[in-house]
């Protein structure tokens, strides 16, 4: 009979903060007679909040699915849908919390059932199989440069393209339809010998020759766990991730020597964050509660030095057949006092969120800069070039009640390709394809409260809160879709001409401004273009800013990188394919749901791109959405 001695740790690595988590427990049937080992490793994207409560839902909505499913004969069925599930916990808390918007993780889960181990995973964290000094992966690598190197292996390769991180994920847990889940029909049968890494990709920054010397060395799951951290923690990687590590070493019984299965940690108590602790024999082991989102953000006390040190409580599992197990659930978490003010005052988890969806989960700014979003620049063949400058002609139309509406800019006839290239990341925005646009004129800037203050008091409507913004000077917030296209019915009333919202072409040509690098600006971030998270710009992160404080795009238009995202006609579709190629609106869709665009204050890098598409519940309104309009 095969025993499996489990051990698992994290590290901070260089950050200051902790994404990862994970759990080692036990599932057992309702009779007891048939038990088995559940593994999962879940890492977080999104900023230092977002990302711990979206690895920590995943973790622990996946493991109560499997808990109340086990067993099965269709046990590849119930691993997908508890990653469906796992996904859908993340949609939910989104739709509640609109400044989550953005987090995601990755997740790998392994089920070893006596001799045979089954896995699910989405996104590039790792499962290794090491098996006579080989190290074997055998999950599916979902980063970009696994994309590659696939479509290399099925002979057809194809050129990175320029500005793509090969860390950029193509698959993960974001709330949104999940790209590729990868799940084995046929289990894995295990060998006495075996070794069984699941590990975040913290983990990379050591080669396979260096996890073998450290695997073949270690007597017990434990010592293997501490060797592994103790090797990349020894290895001085700048800005090295958060690392995650559960070693499962597979044996006879006369291998291993019986170890405590309560979790250890040399001179301190258990952690007051595990959510389970050591079970009797025989013993059903029950998932944990979920806990309200507040709950996630508690203080940290387990924090025993700086981010180079080892942040773990370590865990030996002796199993043996359906023997007793041990259940152990473990993620640090910033200290509140630490964490933005929004958590103490509004039980909202973070007032900046990284909106880059599907990327590598490296969510700081340094990471960032290394790993520019990816470039628009046409890989197809070429249409007629637009003019590179607008004609700067602007105007404002007057109200039948007095004063002038919003100033507008007249943007040029033309063509440009929407979209990114095939070789996107962002399935979303694909297929690029060409786009012919008449003349038409787009409000210079978002919206003011004023401008759209006068409408509400004209209708009746309730002004927004707007706390303690300039009403002249700051563009609108808290207004729905629904909101900002009656404000488009009033002020084409008022001014006897036809206004309404941009469709999802339009907007892209004006943002894009006749360029086709990544920003209207150049290929990089850079600062001093926009305001957002990450733009170094030294603005309050958690509200936006006056309204022209940047330079206008060539096409005289301003924000329309940062600040606050802006509402399009369009419904929601999920890719381009039967989009129209003339600027109108795209019809059909999703309409429950309308796009927004152009990243806001709260939004990392790749949002504030010309191409990346974002979308919104039609009734919803936050402090992040704002609106422009356009003139026929």
């Amino acid at each position: 009979m095969l025993i499996f001695d489990i051990a698992g740790a994290q590290i901070d690595g260089a950050r200051d903060y902790q994404e990862d988590a994970f759990l080692i427990t036990r599932l057992s049937s309702s009779s007891g007679e048939r038990s088995a080992s559940l593994v999962i490793v879940a890492d977080g994207m999104g900023g230092h909040a977002a990302g711990n409560v979206a690895s920590n839902m995943a973790v622990q909505t996946f493991n109560k699915h499997l808990t109340s499913h086990f067993p099965s004969e269709q046990m590849p069925a119930v691993l997908r849908e508890a990653v469906l599930q796992a996904n859908n916990s993340i949609t939910e808390t989104v739709r509640e919390t609109a400044a989550l918007k953005g987090m995601g993780c990755t997740l790998v889960a392994t089920v070893i059932d006596d001799k045979e181990l089954r896995w699910v995973s989405v996104g590039d964290s790792h499962l290794y199989l090491v098996r006579d000094s080989q190290v074997i992966k055998k999950n599916a690598d979902h980063s970009y440069g696994g994309f590659l190197a696939r479509m290399a292996e099925a002979g057809k390769p194809l050129e990175p393209e320029a500005g793509f991180s090969r860390n950029m994920l193509m698959s993960a847990l974001t709330g949104d339809e999940i790209a590729d889940i990868d799940c084995p029909a046929q289990p894995l049968e295990l060998q006495a010998g075996d070794r069984i890494i699941i590990a975040s990709d913290g983990l990379d920054t050591l080669n396979h020759g260096k996890l073998v010397s450290q695997i073949e060395k270690a007597g017990t799951a434990k010592e293997c766990v501490d060797a592994l951290l103790k090797a990349v923690q020894d290895a001085r990687m700048p800005r090295q991730d958060n690392t995650t590590v559960i070693v499962v070493m597979v044996g006879e019984k006369s291998e291993f020597k019986a170890r405590p299965t309560q979790p250890q940690k040399p001179g301190t108590a258990p952690s007051p964050l595990a959510t389970g602790g050591g079970q009797r024999p025989g013993a059903a082991t029950r998932p944990p509660p979920v806990p309200p989102i507040k709950a996630i953000a508690r203080d940290r006390d387990e924090r025993t030095g700086g981010s180079g040190k080892l942040l773990a409580v370590l865990l030996s599992v002796l199993l043996l057949g359906g023997g007793a197990g041990t259940y152990w659930y473990f993620s640090l978490h910033r200290p509140a006092s630490e964490l933005p003010p929004a958590i103490a005052a509004a039980e909202k988890i973070a007032p900046f969120v990284n909106e880059e969806v599907l990327k590598s989960d490296d969510a700081d700014t340094a990471d960032v800069a290394d790993a520019p979003p990816a470039t628009d620049e046409a890989t197809t063949p070429p249409v007629l070039p637009t003019p590179t400058t607008g004609t700067g002609e602007t105007f404002a139309d007057g109200l039948r009640g007095g004063g002038s509406g919003p100033k507008m800019v007249w943007l040029p006839a033309g063509h440009y390709r929407m979209g990114g290239p095939d070789s996107s990341a962002d399935f979303s925005e694909r297929p690029q394809h060409a786009v012919t646009l008449p003349r038409f004129a787009m409000s210079q800037y978002e919206i003011t409260i004023a401008q759209y203050a006068r409408f509400a008091a004209s209708t009746g409507r309730k002004l927004p809160k707007t706390g303690d913004l300039e009403r002249a000077t700051h563009p609108v917030i808290f207004v729905t879709w629904d909101d900002a296209l009656a404000y488009t019915r009033w002020l084409s009333t008022q001014t006897g001409q036809r206004y309404r919202l941009p469709s999802e072409a339009e907007w892209e040509y004006g943002a894009r401004g006749g360029t086709t690098t990544n920003y209207w600006w150049g290929r990089d971030l850079a600062s001093g273009h926009a305001h957002c998270f990450a733009c170094e710009t030294e603005l309050d992160p958690r509200q936006p800013t006056k309204i022209g404080r940047f330079a206008a795009n060539p096409y005289g238009l301003y924000d329309t990188a940062g600040n606050v995202e802006e509402w399009v006609h369009d419904c929601w579709h999920e890719n381009y394919d039967g989009a129209p190629d003339d600027g109108s609106v795209f019809e059909g869709g999703d309409c429950s749901q309308h796009v927004v665009r152009g990243g806001a204050y709260s939004s990392g890098p790749k949002a504030l791109r010309p191409a990346t598409r974002g979308r919104f519940p039609a009734d919803t309104a936050n402090d992040s959405i704002g609106f422009r309009v356009v003139r026929e």
